[in-house]
Formats: C-alpha cells, sequence, structure tokens
C-alpha cells in the first residue's frame, strides 16, 4: 500500500500511471463514487504488492529489520533465511507484519448489522455487540442480535457481550450507583449475563460504564474483581472500556472512577477510548489528535501491560458550524459523507500535522461556514504507527461502518489480524 495525496490538477488516469496500477483498482480499494472527480489534500490508497524490500548495497538485516519496525528474528523466520550475516545486493526480502488483536463495537443489528460484517469481518478478532444495558434490578435490556452472530461465527470472529449504564437520555450515574452498591443486584446481574452468553453463544464480556460517580470507583474495582472471577469460572474473557486518561488523579466525573492499575490486573485486555477530543458538543477539533492519544498511552503504559491495551480508533468525522456557539451541536458524519461534501462544496482538503488529521472549510447553500474533522488513510497510518511504537495489543473501532474504506487496506498493510 501507498499512500497518495492528490495534488491540483491530477487525474486517476496520471496516479494510475504514476504507480502502475490499474484505474479500477484504486477506485475499488478507495471506493470512489466518481473516478473523475477527485479533492485537492484527499487521501488515496494505492494498492502495491505484499511488503517486499529489495536489498540495497552495504545493508544488513539488522538495518532492514529497524527501518520497518519489525524484529530481526521475525524477518529471518519470514524469509527462511539460513545465514542473516549472508544477503546481496537486489535480493527481496519479504517484510512480516506483526499480528495484533482488533476489536469492533457494532450497534446495528438486522440486515444492515450482518452487512457490515460480511465487509468488515475478516479484519476482526471481536466483534462487541453495543449495547445490552444494566437495570437497577440486575436485569438486562435486549437485543436482537442473533442474526449478526450467526454471520460472525463462521468468519471466525469472537463475539463480546458488551454491557452498559446506557439509557434513553445517555450513560446514568445513578444507574451504574445503583447497581455498583448492591450486591445482591450484581449477583443477579451476573447471573443474567451468564444465562445471556450461554444461550447466544458469547465468548467474553466486555464493561462499558461511564460517568461512573467518583465516590463509587471503589464499589466498581469491586465489581470488577467479582465479574472477572465470575466470567473466568465460566471460561469467559472479562474486558473493560476506559476514558482516555493521561494522569491517575485526572479529574472530572468520566475519569476519576476508572481506576488503570486495576482494570489491567483485573481484565484480560481493556479498550482505551482514544477519541472523542472533538466532541458533537465543543468547539472544532480533530476526533483523535495523535499528539492527545500519545499523552494517554503514556500514562497507560505506566500502568497498564501494554500486552493488555487496546488503542481505540474512530471510523466517524463531525461538520460543526462557525462560527462555534456553546449549545449547539456538531453533525457526526462518515468519512466517505466527508469526502462527499469537500467535493460537493469545492474544498480543498488540508491536514494537520501536529495531530495528524485530516480537515476543511467550505460555506454551505445558505452562506453558513462549517468545518469538518475526519479520518482518512494518513490519519489512519499515523495511528498504527503508534500501536506499534508502544507495542500494543492492538486496535478497536468506534464503530464498525461500511463508509470507512480506506482503513481496512492500511490496516492489512501494517498487520495480520490475530484470529482466536
Amino acid at each position: 500500500m501507498v499512500i497518495h495525496v492528490v495534488q491540483r490538477g491530477e487525474t486517476l488516469w496520471r496516479i494510475s500511471n504514476l504507480y502502475g496500477v490499474s484505474i479500477n483498482e484504486i477506485v475499488r480499494a478507495n471506493q470512489l463514487a466518481d473516478p473523475n472527480v477527485l479533492v485537492v489534500g484527499q487521501s488515496l490508497v494505492i494498492p502495491t504488492q505484499d511488503n517486499i524490500h529489495i536489498v540495497r548495497p552495504g545493508e544488513s538485516l539488522w538495518l532492514i529489520a529497524n527501518r520497518y519496525g519489525v524484529s530481526l528474528q521475525d524477518l529471518i523466520r519470514e524469509n527462511q533465511i539460513q545465514n542473516p550475516s549472508l544477503i546481496y545486493p537486489g535480493q527481496l526480502i519479504r517484510i512480516p507484519r506483526p499480528t495484533i488483536e482488533v476489536n469492533g463495537y457494532l450497534t446495528r443489528i438486522g440486515t444492515a448489522g450482518e452487512q457490515i460484517i460480511r465487509y468488515t469481518g475478516e479484519f476482526l478478532t471481536y466483534l462487541s455487540m453495543f449495547s445490552y444495558s444494566i437495570q437497577p434490578d440486575g436485569g438486562l435490556t435486549t437485543l436482537d442480535d442473533e442474526s449478526v452472530l450467526e454471520i460472525a461465527r463462521p468468519m471466525g470472529i469472537t463475539p463480546l457481550m458488551t454491557i452498559t449504564n446506557f439509557t434513553e437520555s445517555g450513560f446514568s450515574s445513578d444507574l451504574a450507583h445503583a447497581v455498583l452498591s448492591s450486591s445482591a443486584v450484581q449477583e443477579r446481574l451476573l447471573s443474567n449475563i451468564i444465562n445471556i452468553m450461554d444461550e447466544k453463544g458469547f465468548e467474553g464480556l466486555n464493561i462499558d460504564f461511564e460517568y461512573v460517580y467518583p465516590e463509587d470507583r471503589q464499589l466498581y474495582n469491586q465489581f470488577l474483581a467479582r465479574a472477572a472471577n465470575v466470567m473466568h469460572a465460566n471460561n469467559y474473557s472479562i474486558s473493560t472500556a476506559l476514558a482516555p486518561k493521561v494522569r491517575a488523579d485526572q479529574p472530572g466525573l468520566l475519569y476519576e472512577a476508572h481506576d488503570y492499575p486495576v482494570h489491567g490486573e483485573l481484565a484480560d485486555f481493556v479498550v482505551l477510548m482514544t477519541y472523542e477530543w472533538g466532541w458533537s458538543g465543543g468547539p472544532p477539533w480533530a476526533i483523535a489528535p495523535i499528539n492527545e492519544v500519545r499523552r494517554v498511552l503514556d500514562y497507560a503504559v505506566t500502568a497498564i501491560p501494554r500486552s493488555k491495551i487496546l488503542m481505540g480508533i474512530p471510523l466517524y468525522g463531525r461538520d460543526w458550524r462557525l462560527p462555534f456557539t456553546p449549545g449547539t451541536r456538531a453533525a457526526t458524519i462518515t468519512l466517505q459523507e466527508a469526502l462527499r461534501r469537500a467535493i460537493r462544496y469545492g474544498a480543498q482538503i488540508q491536514y494537520n500535522e501536529l495531530y495528524q488529521s485530516p480537515y476543511f472549510r467550505y460555506y454551505d447553500e445558505t452562506g453558513t461556514q462549517h468545518e469538518v474533522w475526519f479520518e482518512d488513510a494518513r490519519s489512519f497510518q499515523a495511528k498504527y504507527n503508534t500501536v506499534k511504537e508502544y507495542g500494543l495489543r492492538g486496535v478497536s473501532y468506534w464503530e464498525l461502518n461500511l463508509e470507512a474504506p480506506q482503513n481496512w487496506p492500511v490496516l492489512v498493510s501494517n498487520f495480520r489480524v490475530r484470529k482466536l
């Protein structure tokens, strides 16, 4: 894979000739609606051969391994090299891709959910069905997800049951407290969870409790310990979703009850929700600016084993009206919709090097100015480079979406996806 950024005056025909790749291959990799319409600053995934390095004079296997961020042992194993000190100029060296685990949250069921899994299933280790909401008496809301799970199993996907303290009004601190403050309610809840997991064939539990009261921090930790014991006794995994903290004592309702060291000890793995800096109710900003993501990781790896961390990646963008007014909400859009709006309004896509994220501005039909932040091949590559640098277990997507086509070829050009 090569990432090409469209320059003024370029056509798909010219780009295809530049790389020796057919127009159809480029259209298919990027799911371009109209091959004749490109946007200045748009990134294109250019499919190429597998990762092959041609040895240059003076190069050693050690230098090649360092260049691509792979271990010398993996490089030797991948190429079945008998004498590592004996390579020659012009020799073709296949660069191994590290193996990671990939989780995707899915909020769609029925036909829509089935179609998404057919498209993305080969790239997933885990599928987290979102969500089963806890109830004050230890009950759970229902989710008609059987048809999606039937599609997922033959694809080697490990299904996870996601429980939340989510209500029609959003995440509820009071609902979490009602469950965390009662051992009897927790016992009923865990019994109900096991029954659903047994019935539907889930293989793990993912706990996404958000906006838990700070004073319930220890109660949440105690519940996690209890849940972990029950899950492991029944041969199920347990994982949690964590707010993106940059230090242990970070203030705020979203952060304080999330005890990184305890989650790192009790859970089989955690999902760091490293997105939502550019949230719908705030001013325009990148959804997952890489400099902020790295601040979270810098703290996380001191509290949680790297082998347990899945880094969150957003598969969506946002469109803000300008000037931003507190109390207004940005529109959440797909990545393909962001490109459609750039095309429709003749915008030129910019790229913020600090945030490693694309953005653009445009005026709509009413003369209102907008600012859009989204993800593209370049920002995905920056995130995957970060996963490699920090030596993480893998990544987790919020949320699985058919209109993020550039992500998947970038993913598989960097990693192999583990199937359990």
